[in-house]
């Protein structure tokens, strides 16, 4: 089994940066796609990014791109997110969730294994 473990969230302003961490036991996933989710409050999870297992291929929401950066080390067996000139409207608890493929996916019934979750919140 797999477990996911996501870090990082936390309270920031608009314009500013946090860097989620997930961090995955149980088994390699070097072989597979990562992917980040977020729910804010209301709304249903939607797709934010993914990457590929070797991490050459990257995919993002329309709203994230151009200020979101999805990585992943597999040495360390942990992905991550990085996001930089955050909104109001990027609040929303955020989930990392891997895939059992190697294609870039977006819809939630394709990923098998999610974390927790971790809470992101941009207000001044």
């Amino acid at each position: 089994q797999v477990q996911l473990v996501e870090s990082g969230g936390g309270l920031v302003q608009p314009g500013g940066s946090l860097r989620l961490s997930c961090a995955a036991s149980g088994r390699s996933l070097s072989i597979w796609t990562m992917g980040w989710f977020r729910r804010a409050p209301g709304k249903e999870r939607e797709f934010v990014a993914a990457i590929t297992p070797s991490g050459g291929a990257t995919d993002y929401a329309t709203t994230v791109k151009g200020r979101f950066t999805i990585s992943r080390d597999n040495a360390k067996n942990t992905g991550y997110l990085q996001m930089n000139s955050l909104k109001p409207e990027d609040t929303a608890v955020y989930y990392c969730a891997v895939a059992r493929t190697i294609l870039l996916v977006r819809t939630n019934s394709e990923y098998h294994y999610w974390g927790q979750g971790t809470q992101v919140t941009v207000s001044s």
